[in-house]
C-alpha cells in the first residue's frame, strides 16, 4: 500500500483501484459475451456455442485472431496505420499533431531483443526536436509455429489498437507534448501511471469516436486488450496482497482474459519479481476517464474533446491527481 501511493500516486488506495479492476472484469466479460452471441452466427455457423460464456467468447476469439498480417509485412503493416491514425485524429479534431516533430518506424535495435515487441523512444525536453522511434520487433528468427502465434496475438484488430498505444495518440503525443510543459520537472520525472494511462485511455478514446467504424469485432478484441490491463492489477494485487497462486494466477491470465499460456507464465515471473508497477495502466486510465466525466458534468455543452486533451496534457507528465487540480481548482502543484 506504501509503495502504491508513493509510486502511483494516485487518489484513490491500491484496496480501492483492485476492487473497481475486479468490477471492470466483470463488465468486460459481459460485454464481450454479448458481442459473441452478435457475431457468432456470421463466424461459427458450423459450431454449437458452448454453455459457459467464457468458453464461447475464447472460440470467438481464436476464429478472428486468425486475420493477420504475413510476417513478412509486420513493420510494413504498422508503418501504414500511421498515416491513417494521424488522419483520423485530425479528422476528428481530437488533438493537435505537430508535424515537425517526426515519428519514425523503424526495426527495433539489437539491444532491445526480447523485451517488448513494440516500443517508443522518445527524445527528452532537452532534445525536444529529436526523433521519436517506434521499435518494432522482428520475427525473422522465429519458427513458422511461433511468428503463426505471435501473429494471431497481434492480429488486424489488435495491431491498430497498438498502435494507438505506442504511437498516435499514445505515447508518441503525450511524450511530444511533456516536451513542452513549463515545468523540466514534471517531464523528466514522469509519472508512470499518467504515462501509461493516457495510451490506454487513448485506446478506448479513439474507439468512442468511430475508429474502426464500431464493427463488434474491433470492439471485441479491444475489450480483449482493455482486459489485460485490467487483470494486470487484479494479479499485481493478488500476488502480494492476497497471495495468489501460480495456478489461480495461470487461470486468471488464461481462462479469463484469454491470453495464451506462454504470456501469462511470463506475466506471472514479472508480476512476482516486481511490485505496482503492473497496476499503472489501470490505475491512470480509470482516473483519466473519472477526470474526463467531472469536467463533462461540471462544463456542460462547453466541454470540448480536443480542449481537454490538450489541456490535459501541457502539465507534463505529472501524475493525474495533480493535473485535476490544475484543470478543475487551478490549485498550484
Amino acid at each position: 500500500s506504501q509503495k502504491f501511493e508513493h509510486d502511483i500516486v494516485s487518489s484513490f488506495t491500491a484496496e480501492e483501484i483492485y476492487s473497481k479492476a475486479l468490477e471492470f472484469r466483470t463488465d468486460l466479460h459481459h460485454k464481450m459475451f454479448e458481442l459473441t452471441q452478435q457475431m457468432w452466427g456470421q463466424y461459427l455457423t458450423d459450431e454449437q456455442m458452448p454453455s459457459d460464456s467464457l468458453k464461447a467468447i475464447r472460440m470467438m476469439i481464436d476464429r478472428l485472431s486468425l486475420v493477420h498480417c504475413h510476417r513478412d509485412s509486420f513493420m510494413a503493416s504498422i508503418e501504414a496505420q500511421i498515416p491513417e491514425l494521424s488522419a483520423f485524429v485530425h479528422d476528428h479534431d481530437l488533438l493537435y499533431l505537430d508535424p515537425e516533430k517526426p515519428l519514425v518506424v523503424r526495426q527495433e535495435p539489437a539491444y532491445m531483443a526480447g523485451v517488448a515487441g513494440a516500443s517508443i523512444s522518445a527524445p527528452g525536453p532537452y532534445d525536444k526536436y529529436g526523433d521519436t522511434y517506434y521499435n518494432v520487433g522482428t520475427l525473422e528468427n522465429y519458427t513458422d509455429e511461433q511468428a503463426e502465434s505471435y501473429l494471431r496475438e497481434y492480429n488486424k484488430y489488435i495491431l491498430q489498437i497498438l498502435n494507438i498505444h505506442e504511437a498516435i495518440p499514445g505515447h508518441y503525443a503525450q511524450l511530444v507534448y511533456s516536451n513542452e510543459a513549463p515545468s523540466l520537472v514534471k517531464s523528466i520525472f514522469g509519472n508512470g501511471a499518467m504515462i501509461e494511462g493516457w495510451a490506454v485511455y487513448t485506446e478506448r478514446m479513439m474507439l468512442e469516436e468511430g475508429y474502426g467504424n464500431n464493427s463488434p469485432e474491433m470492439w471485441l478484441m479491444y475489450y480483449k486488450w482493455n482486459l489485460r490491463t485490467v487483470c494486470n492489477t487484479i494479479l499485481d494485487y493478488s500476488i502480494h496482497v492476497n497471495g495468489m497462486t501460480e495456478e489461480n494466477a495461470l487461470d486468471l491470465l488464461v481462462n479469463q482474459a484469454f491470453q495464451q499460456e506462454a504470456e501469462a507464465k511470463g506475466k506471472w515471473k514479472r508480476a512476482t519479481l516486481s511490485q505496482v508497477q503492473l497496476c499503472s495502466y489501470f490505475t491512470g486510465f480509470y482516473e483519466i476517464m473519472q477526470l474526463r466525466n467531472e469536467l463533462k458534468t461540471l462544463q456542460g455543452e462547453e466541454f470540448s474533446l480536443r480542449k481537454f486533451h490538450e489541456e490535459f496534457l501541457s502539465f507534463g507528465s505529472a501524475p493525474v491527481k495533480y493535473v485535476r487540480d490544475l484543470m478543475i481548482t487551478n490549485k498550484p502543484s
